[in-house]
């Protein structure tokens, strides 16, 4: 069985209950990714994009190519926003290996519990 496989799991890969929403594959972003310590509906919007932005960091691309074609920014018309926009987006990323995944698992179990009242 696969990482995260159990007994009982959806044909889908997404366990008995789906995301509150499907993330996109090249979605627009905002100038800000979240910072607060839940999974927001737009990180769920965004997984793609935070995977994207590992890919490049670990390719050591560019900061100014991954801009322009995974957050849709122009570096070179306003440098100083897709920057902040970058650094934000990365930052909310490398969040999510560190702390996010634990926080989907947990909002996940405290789904459950509530549904079951």
């Amino acid at each position: 069985m696969f990482a995260g496989a159990h007994r009982g799991h959806h044909p889908s890969g997404r366990g008995d209950k789906p995301m509150r929403v499907r993330p996109e594959l090249d979605p627009d972003v905002e100038d800000e990714a979240p910072t607060g310590p839940d999974i927001t509906i737009y990180d769920e919007e965004h997984f793609v994009t935070y995977l994207r932005l590992l890919d490049a960091q670990t390719d050591n691309a560019d900061w100014t190519e991954v801009a322009r074609i995974v957050l849709h920014r122009d570096p070179v018309a306003d440098e100083t926003r897709s920057r902040r926009c970058w650094e934000s987006h990365l930052a909310r990323a490398r969040w999510m290996t560190k702390v996010g995944y634990r926080r989907i698992l947990e909002q996940a179990v405290e789904e459950a519990r509530c549904g079951q009242h």
